[in-house]
């Protein structure tokens, strides 16, 4: 009889810890480094006595030498203690990351005047490349876009605030009226004046009527189709428009809207008809990329709302994305039904999830046809 050594009990240890480690996914992570399996599992090895996490950049262990533990106090209590580099006990890069560009955000926003690249970079203690890159793939949009989008939020409101358009200028932290003026008009949508009376003086005429998902209203600017929006009651449709424009001159129009109308109602009937619709689109930097992404989106195609963060340069932008799409006032024209779940699932639409399957469906079934004009 051959008696076990301990020498020989280890080796077959080792070779049992390979077999079964081999086809684990976990240690495919390990050998990526993959920082997305970080706070997912963590590891240890046999040989040094510490336990890291996934994305750690240390010297790759031994298949053979590596155990998985589900968390931190697992490893701990096998008698492991945590890596002195990757600190998986600790806050992850990932989180790190996220806490320093909320902090960077905050800067931007409390500061009277928009903050330098160098400055943010300094603050964060990055290089201005890194800052620039980490900032708009955790956000979606650079340093200086998100500076004019916090600015056009503090504009809208010093607009309704302050007792003259030049108070809320410079209370606005504009350093002279003359940058303001002059992407005023694109920030707002209209004059600030105009703006800063809720709209007045922005002439908006709409008409509804009815089409085979059930109500629908135009509404056109002097620039061009500002809504295009779906229900079930008409008055309810009126009602929302009054709400974006609460101060605009908004003109019942039905006999003047008939063509225009018409031609709505036909895109709707018919997604993949090439009508050349001009739009008047309002919106943030970052929701005009997304809407343009969309009418990008083939009639007959739809995309993830990870494939459209990715197209426009911000992957890690989904739920901004998914945002953007929800907020769109112009219905089928800037095609958000387009826009779906990682899994394939039709997940929300702001005009009904019934809407938006009939919309997709009549897009498959139909014959290909020349995509909308652009605005």
């Amino acid at each position: 009889m051959i008696r076990s050594t301990p020498k020989f009990e280890a080796a077959a240890t080792e070779a049992a810890n390979k077999a079964a480690n081999r086809d684990d996914p976990r240690w495919a992570a390990i050998m990526a480094r993959d920082a997305s399996a970080d706070g997912r599992f963590v590891y240890s090895v046999r040989t040094t006595g510490v336990y890291c996490r996934p994305s750690c950049a240390a010297r790759r262990a031994r298949l053979e030498n590596v155990s998985f533990h589900a968390t931190c106090a697992d490893a701990e209590r096998a008698g492991f203690r945590p890596c002195l580099r990757c600190k998986p006990n600790g806050p992850s890069p990932k989180e790190q990351i996220a806490t320093k560009i909320a902090a960077v955000c905050r800067v931007i926003e409390d500061a009277e005047e928009r903050p330098t690249l160098q400055k943010l970079a300094e603050f964060a203690g990055w290089s201005t490349y890194y800052t620039q890159r980490v900032f708009k793939a955790s956000t979606g949009v650079s340093p200086a876009e998100y500076a004019a989008a916090h600015r056009g939020k503090r504009i809208h409101r010093t607009l309704k605030e302050e007792r003259t358009v030049t108070d809320a200028i410079y209370a606005a932290g504009y350093s002279s009226s003359s940058r303001f003026y002059e992407t005023a008009t694109p920030l707002l949508g209209m004059t600030p004046s105009h703006y800063r009376e809720g709209g007045s003086g922005e002439n908006i005429a709409f008409a509804t009527g009815k089409c085979s998902l059930g109500s629908v209203l135009v509404a056109r600017s002097e620039r061009g189709i500002c809504a295009i929006l779906l229900g079930d009651d008409p008055q309810q449709l009126t009602k929302d428009l009054s709400g974006r424009f609460p101060s605009a001159k908004i003109t019942h129009a039905e006999t003047e809207f008939k063509g225009l109308l018409g031609n709505v109602i036909q895109l709707v009937d018919s997604p993949r008809t090439a009508i050349d619709l001009p739009l008047d689109i309002k919106g943030t930097a970052f929701q005009r990329r997304v809407w343009q992404a969309l009418r990008k989106i083939p009639a007959g195609s739809t995309a993830t709302y990870s494939d459209i963060s990715k197209s426009i340069g911000a992957p890690k932008s989904v739920r901004a994305v998914a945002r953007a799409c929800a907020e769109n006032p112009i219905a089928v024209a800037i095609p958000c039904h387009r826009a779906i779940a990682k899994d394939g699932s039709l997940a929300g639409y702001r005009w009904g999830l019934a809407r938006k399957r009939k919309l997709l469906d009549r897009e498959a079934k139909s014959q290909p046809a020349s995509r909308q004009a652009s605005s």
